[in-house]
């Protein structure tokens, strides 16, 4: 299991170095660039009178196939202004202040340990399908977190410390991966809603798990069965904030569909604000699944609990599973399930 998270981070590095080395090799390219020379080809002969005849006319139109839109373009200012106002500094506010609660909970609060020692008995939690599942899905996730965090402020670092040669072939790379990774994102976790779909329906319990705040501050576990109702809470986020993510990214992604201008730039907001979003409750997600919660993180990694851990945080399905193993006769208490067992575990 060790090998197997070592590879999904050393995946995430190789990304980052492909990354530079795109940088890299671009970079002549961008140097041997003809600003000028583009701009003719682009514009032709239009010169400033004919720049100043548009703004001041109004009846400019764009000529190229299929346009009808004016040379000066007030829906694109509009999206500028959305963008560039609210939400880049409204994502940086929901980014930051999440990230500032999770410390000072950390500091407040600490760490949610185990009420008592270990039993040393395990419990098959998760199988090596759904660890893979889970790992790919976390992996495409923060890679396009990353990228698209480098898309949206990226320039406000990087341009000013390394220059406008090394921020443009950068946000070129960047943006490639955030498109081409995107849809392999959105196969992934419709795949991984769909395999966890029957886990995360909602159950009475899940209420009074709500109501004790999760067992946290009140220092009394509630109820849970296999998800708690924390988690079936990120999975419904998942569900629908993230299914606007990848609608919104798929019509900016694939503008062949008749998309007009207009529909791109309320895709991109939506998509914006979507991504902001899922980033700044994935941050509660990770922490909970790391250093908030002993022994969370070993069942992702492991696929096994410890007895001692299902008991406190998951009991109803740990009762479950014990009157599953009681009633069969061949199971032995002092070996741990086999991975084929997994589905008869999960019986919530």
């Amino acid at each position: 299991m060790r090998a197997h998270f070592t590879a999904s981070r050393l995946t995430v590095v190789a990304m980052f170095l492909c990354l530079m080395l795109a940088s890299l090799w671009l970079a002549p390219q961008a140097l041997a660039a003809n600003p000028d020379g583009e701009i003719g080809q682009a514009v032709g002969t239009v010169d400033a009178d004919t720049w100043r005849q548009v703004k001041n006319g109004g009846n400019s139109i764009d000529s190229r196939h299929d346009s009808n839109y004016s040379l000066i373009n007030q829906s694109g200012e509009t999206w500028r202004q959305i963008r560039n106002r609210w939400i880049s500094p409204g994502g940086l506010i929901a980014l930051g202040g999440m990230l500032a609660v999770l410390v000072i909970f950390y500091l407040l609060v600490g760490r949610n340990n185990l009420d008592h020692p270990r039993s040393g008995k395990l419990m098959l939690r998760w199988t090596a399908l759904e660890r893979a599942m889970h790992w790919t899905l976390a992996t495409l996730f923060l890679t396009l977190a990353i990228t698209g965090i480098n898309l949206l402020w990226g320039k406000f670092v990087f341009r000013n410390v390394f220059g406008d040669v090394f921020w443009a072939n950068m946000i070129m790379a960047t943006k490639v991966i955030h498109n081409y990774v995107g849809p392999l994102f959105s196969i992934m976790l419709i795949l991984v809603l769909a395999k966890w779909l029957k886990l995360n329906l909602p159950r009475k319990h899940d209420l009074d798990w709500f109501r004790q705040g999760g067992g946290m501050m009140k220092g009394k576990h509630p109820d849970a069965g296999f998800a708690n109702g924390g988690e079936k809470a990120w999975y419904w986020i998942l569900a629908t904030v993230g299914l606007v993510v990848i609608a919104s990214g798929l019509v900016l992604d694939f503008p062949i569909f008749g998309q007009t201008r207009d529909n791109m730039q309320w895709a991109n907001v939506f998509h914006g604000i979507a991504s902001l979003m899922l980033i700044a409750v994935s941050f509660g997600h990770i922490y909970i699944g790391t250093a908030g919660t002993e022994g969370a993180f070993e069942g992702m990694k492991t696929g096994y609990v410890d007895e001692t851990w299902a008991k406190q945080h998951h009991n109803l399905w740990y009762d479950e599973v014990k009157q599953a193993e009681a009633a069969d006769p061949a199971a032995d208490p002092a070996t741990a399930p086999d991975d084929s067992l997994a589905r008869q575990q999960r019986p919530n």
